[in-house]
C-alpha cells in the first residue's frame, strides 16, 4: 500500500502553503468541498490504516470494514455525509495508558470513520498552518523530528545556552480551551464547514468503562469547554496551533536576543535554553501560558545548569560533559535511564517462560520489531554504551527463552548450545548497532 501523496493532493497542498506564506494575513474560506474529494478520502484512509490503532466505540476494525461493507462503500458514504452536511462525529473511546510513574494517561480513540474524516481535513489545512509555524517547533510536523529538536538543543549548548528551564505543562491536551483554540484556527480559516467539523470533534462525547466494565460517558459533550482527545488524528495539529502563540511571541518580540533565551518545543514538551538569567524567561513563559489558560506543572518544572547536571527531553538525557582524552566540554546526548529500563522490560516480557508454546519465529519477530523501533529512535549521538547494554540484554533474554524451551538448566551449557553467533545467524535475532549514532535521522514518532 503506497503512502506517497498523490500528485493532485500534493499540488493543492503546495498552492495552499504558497498562498499562506505569501499572505500572512489571508484567511481561507473555500476549503470544505475539497475534503470530500475521492483522492483526498482514499489517501486519508491509507494514512489512517498505516497508523493502525484500535477500533473506536463501535468496535469496528480495519479488517471488519474490508471484509464487511468494504472500503469503497465506507468512503462513498462518508463523502456523501460530508457533502450534504449530515456528518456527525461519533463518541470517542477512552483508554487509560499506564505511565512510567505509575499514573494513567487518558487516550481518546475516535472511530475509524471519524479518523478518516479528521485525516482528510488535516491534509487540507495542515499546509496553511505549516506556513506560519516557527522553526523552533518540531513535534508532529512534516519533515521535522525529535532528532531535529535534539540537534537544536545540542547547538544551543555549544553556543553557551547551558541554563535550562525544563518545562512541563499540566495536562495540556485536557486543558486547551475550545473558544480560544477556535479563535486561533479562525485567524487563518473562516470556512464555516471546516470550523463546524473541528467543533464537532472537540465536543464529541468520551466513553469509558467503570471498574465493572460498564460503558459510560466520562467527558466531552456539548457542554464541554476544553480539551482535545489525545489520540485523535487532528489533535496534534490543533495542539501545535495553540502553542504556536508561545513560539510566535518568542519570535516576534526577539526574545532569544533580548533575554538570551532559546525556546525548543516538541508539541507540549519544551525547554528554554538560557545563556544568563533564567528568571525573566521563566516569567515570560508563565505569563503567556496564563493568557492561554494553561499552567506549568510546578512539581515537574525545574531549572538545570547543564554544565553541572543532566536533564531529560524526548527520552534522552542531555548534559555538558568533558572528553576523556581532550578534557574539552561537549554536549553528551544519550538514551535516558528510563528509556533503557523500558526497552529491557519490554524484551523481558516478550521472551517470558509462559510463551514457550508460541512458535519461536513469532517470539523472535516480536522481539525484533521492538528492538528495531527502539534502535531507530535511540541510535543517535552518544548512544554506544546504552545500545551495547540493550544488545546484551536481548541476547541474554533470547538465550534464557531457548533454555526454557529446550529444558536446559545450566547456563554454561546454554552458552555452548546457543552461542551468540547462532542467536543472530540461526535464530534471526536483530543486532542493534553499537557504534555511536552521530548522524541525525528522522525519527518515526
Amino acid at each position: 500500500m503506497s503512502l506517497t501523496t498523490p500528485d493532485t493532493i500534493r499540488t493543492l497542498q503546495r498552492k495552499l502553503y504558497a498562498k499562506a506564506k505569501q499572505e500572512p494575513a489571508y484567511r481561507f474560506y473555500a476549503l470544505y468541498d475539497k475534503i470530500s474529494r475521492d483522492d483526498v478520502l482514499n489517501h486519508a484512509w491509507r494514512l489512517v490504516k498505516a497508523n493502525r490503532g484500535s477500533p473506536g466505540v463501535d468496535g469496528i476494525s480495519f479488517e471488519a470494514i474490508e471484509n464487511g461493507i468494504g472500503v469503497e462503500t465506507l468512503l462513498q458514504e462518508l463523502a456523501r455525509n460530508l457533502k450534504d452536511k449530515t456528518y456527525r462525529a461519533q463518541p470517542v473511546r477512552r483508554v487509560m495508558i499506564p505511565k512510567a510513574d505509575g499514573s494513567l494517561r487518558p487516550l481518546g480513540i475516535p472511530t475509524i470513520r471519524d479518523r478518516v474524516a479528521q485525516m482528510a481535513v488535516k491534509l487540507i489545512i495542515e499546509p496553511i498552518f505549516e506556513a506560519d509555524f516557527c522553526p523552533n517547533s518540531y513535534g508532529f510536523r512534516p519533515k521535522k523530528s525529535a532528532h531535529d529538536a535534539m540537534d537544536d538543543i545540542n547547538s544551543a549548548l555549544w553556543a553557551g545556552y547551558t541554563q535550562v528551564i525544563d518545562a512541563d505543562l499540566s495536562k495540556y491536551f485536557d486543558s486547551i480551551p475550545h473558544a480560544k483554540l477556535m479563535a486561533v484556527v479562525a485567524e487563518r480559516i473562516v470556512d464555516g464547514g471546516i470550523l463546524h467539523l473541528i467543533n464537532l470533534w472537540l465536543k464529541a462525547p468520551v466513553i469509558g468503562e467503570d471498574d465493572n466494565g460498564v460503558k459510560k460517558t466520562v467527558g466531552g459533550g456539548k457542554a464541554n469547554r476544553k480539551g482535545t482527545p489525545q489520540g485523535g488524528v487532528i489533535s496534534p495539529l490543533l495542539a501545535n496551533c495553540y502553542l504556536h502563540i508561545l513560539d510566535r511571541i518568542w519570535q516576534r518580540r526577539h526574545l532569544k536576543g533580548k533575554l538570551q533565551a532559546h525556546l525548543v518545543r516538541y508539541a507540549d514538551d519544551f525547554v528554554v535554553m538560557c545563556r544568563k538569567d533564567v528568571e525573566e524567561p521563566l516569567k515570560v513563559v508563565r505569563h503567556v501560558l496564563e493568557r492561554l489558560d494553561l499552567s506549568l506543572n510546578e512539581a515537574k518544572t525545574h531549572v538545570v545548569d547543564a554544565t553541572q547536571a543532566s536533564f531529560n527531553f524526548l527520552g534522552f538525557t542531555i548534559q555538558m560533559s568533558r572528553g576523556a582524552s581532550t578534557g574539552k566540554p561537549y554536549p553528551n546526548v544519550r538514551p535516558a535511564d528510563k528509556s533503557l529500563k523500558k526497552i529491557k522490560a519490554r524484551l523481558t516480557e516478550l521472551t517470558g517462560r509462559n510463551l514457550t508454546a508460541i512458535p519461536l519465529g513469532d517470539i523472535v519477530g516480536n522481539v525484533n520489531r521492538s528492538l528495531r523501533g527502539w534502535a531507530n529512535y535511540f541510535h543517535y549521538r552518544n548512544s554506544s554504551e546504552v545500545m551495547s547494554k540493550v544488545r546484551q540484554h536481548a541476547e541474554d533474554r533470547l538465550r534464557t527463552h531457548l533454555m526454557k524451551r529446550h529444558k536446559i538448566r545450566n547456563r554454561k551449557a546454554a552458552l555452548c548450545c546457543f552461542p551468540r553467533r547462532d542467536l543472530y545467524e540461526r535464530y534471526g535475532l536483530y543486532k542493534p548497532p553499537t557504534v555511536a549514532g552521530w548522524k541525525s535521522v528522522h525519527a518515526l514518532v
